[in-house]
């Protein structure tokens, strides 16, 4: 089955868990004597993203901003034959070592130090399980266990390692599933670019997974709301102030079908290749680095709320929000 990763791991903008409380009365409580920001929206990563800019009306900006995100959909698709990740995830055999690109060995190199802190409760390595799933067509089948099993045999994250710029694979099989990590990557590059261009007020929205690039020109911050997760739902839960801070979430709720009275989801046990029954329907997580937003959420998912407590607690600069099936919401220790 060959979809992109990150159509797996992007989510529509009318139903992400995050969305931008950027109309009318709802953005600026204080500020409607401020300039209407300049924005843009586009369909990259298979999935609605937008930028707004707060300090700046430059199309020129935009623009940059537009093709970089169209060089990293370039960079990171699976299926298209030519980019640096196909390339690796298809390399001839007996091929066991890579050298890798700036941008493919920075995320890889995330994907494994999250993989080693889980303990494989995340793995980079799961695209030959992930593969099986489809959470896309509306069709509700479990992967064939023949397949399953065989596909289980060629994840293990200890078969990758990293020296400088180079992967090294136990063997030639072993492929990396970046999903979990990439648009929060992309989300970080695309405000160094902002920087470097002067721009200090920004809000850059990639389906959801959202960086706040400083505050509001008033001086407010800006407003991100956490909606609760679940399916096209509108519900507001919480309201984050943020200032020059991420906000990336994961779920159970978006990619999935409901089968025997079972919820089948994107997140998946690289142990048994099967959907995490967890207790949780949803964690967000607010940091300064989106990247590490964005693993942090798939892996404090992954872990379950007790030892998912534990490594965001542990993780300096960042809290977040575990939220059960029932509803209820348990803020992390550093939580605002």
């Amino acid at each position: 089955m060959n979809r992109n990763l990150l159509k797996k791991y992007a989510c529509p903008a009318a139903a992400c868990i995050l969305f931008l409380l950027i109309a009318g009365n709802l953005f600026y409580l204080h500020g409607r004597e401020q300039q209407k920001p300049l924005e843009r929206s586009g369909f990259l990563f298979d999935t609605v993203i937008a930028i707004s800019l707060y300090d700046h009306q430059s199309e020129a900006i935009l623009d940059g901003a537009f093709q970089l995100c169209e060089q990293f959909e370039e960079e990171f698709s699976p299926t298209r034959e030519g980019s640096a990740l196909w390339n690796m995830n298809h390399r001839a055999a007996g091929i066991t070592e890579w050298e890798a690109d700036p941008d493919l060995l920075a995320v890889a190199e995330l994907g494994l130090r999250y993989s080693e802190w889980t303990e494989g409760a995340f793995d980079i390595t799961v695209l030959p399980v992930s593969q099986l799933w489809d959470f896309q067509s509306g069709r509700k089948e479990l992967p064939a266990e023949q397949e399953l099993q065989r596909a289980l045999a060629e994840v293990d994250y200890h078969k990758l390692s990293i020296t400088g710029n180079t992967l090294h694979f136990s063997d030639d099989r072993v492929q990396l599933d970046p999903g979990a990590v990439a648009k929060g990557y992309i989300a970080d590059r695309l405000k160094d670019y902002l920087l470097q261009r002067g721009v200090r007020s920004a809000i850059i929205n990639l389906g959801g997974n959202v960086l706040c690039l400083g505050k509001k020109p008033g001086g407010a911050a800006f407003q991100i709301a956490i909606r609760k997760p679940e399916k096209d739902s509108s519900e507001v839960i919480k309201v984050l102030e943020i200032e020059d801070l991420s906000v990336v979430s994961s779920g159970n709720y978006e990619r999935g079908f409901d089968l025997d009275g079972v919820r089948y989801h994107h997140i998946l046990n690289p142990r048994t290749g099967m959907p995490y029954q967890n207790g949780l329907k949803g964690i967000t997580v607010v940091g300064p680095s989106s990247a590490e937003c964005d693993a942090l959420s798939t892996s404090c998912f992954s872990l379950g709320e007790r030892e998912g407590m534990k490594l965001l607690d542990a993780t300096e600069g960042y809290y977040g929000y575990f939220i059960r099936e029932d509803g209820s919401i348990v803020p992390s220790k550093y939580a605002k």
